[in-house]
C-alpha cells in the first residue's frame, strides 16, 4: 500500500509538471482607438471602477498574475477571458452601433444589480475589485446618463 501511495505520488506531480508546458494564449494587445476608454469621455471615478472591476475579463489586455501562469489555473482564466469577451469586449466599444451600446448598458445594469459581476471566483482573488454599495451607485449613474444620451442623440438623427 505503501509503495502504490509514492507511485501515485510520483505519476501526480510528473503529470503536475507537464501540464505547465501546455499553456493558453494569452490576453495581451493594448488599448485600441475602439477601446471605451478612448471613445468615452468617462469620469475618473468611473474609469477606475471599470479599469479594477471589468477590464481584465472584458477587455484584449488582461493584467496576469503569478499564478494566472499556473495549469490548470491558467486554463480557467482564459475560459473566463474568452466567455468575457464575447458577453461584453470593452476594447471593440467603438465598433458598437449606439442602439448595441444602449443594449450593453443595460445588460451591465442588469449583471450589477444581480450581483453576478464581477465573478465571486475573481473577487475573492482581487479584493480591489469587489464593488461597494458605493461604487454600483456611481455605475448606476453612469450607466444612466450614457443612455439617455445615446438614446437621445438617436432620435435626433
Amino acid at each position: 500500500m505503501h509503495l502504490l501511495f509514492k507511485i501515485i505520488a510520483v505519476v501526480v506531480i510528473i503529470t503536475f509538471v507537464a501540464i505547465q508546458f501546455v499553456q493558453p494564449k494569452k490576453n495581451i494587445s493594448g488599448i485600441s482607438e475602439n477601446h471605451i476608454f478612448k471613445q468615452e469621455q468617462l469620469p475618473e471615478n468611473v474609469q477606475e471602477i471599470i479599469k479594477t472591476s471589468c477590464i481584465d475579463c472584458h477587455s484584449n489586455n488582461t493584467v496576469y498574475l503569478w499564478y494566472d501562469k499556473i495549469s490548470p489555473v491558467s486554463w480557467l482564466v482564459y475560459k473566463h477571458i474568452i466567455a468575457g469577451k464575447k458577453e461584453l469586449n470593452f476594447s471593440e466599444w467603438g465598433k458598437l452601433d449606439k442602439y448595441k451600446k444602449i443594449s450593453k448598458l443595460e445588460d451591465i445594469r442588469q449583471e450589477l444589480e444581480q450581483n453576478t459581476m464581477p465573478l465571486k471566483q475573481y473577487t475573492a482573488l482581487h479584493w480591489e475589485a469587489r464593488l461597494s454599495k458605493e461604487k454600483r451607485a456611481v455605475l448606476y449613474a453612469w450607466i444612466d446618463k450614457k443612455g439617455e444620451e445615446l438614446l437621445k442623440s438617436s432620435i435626433e438623427k
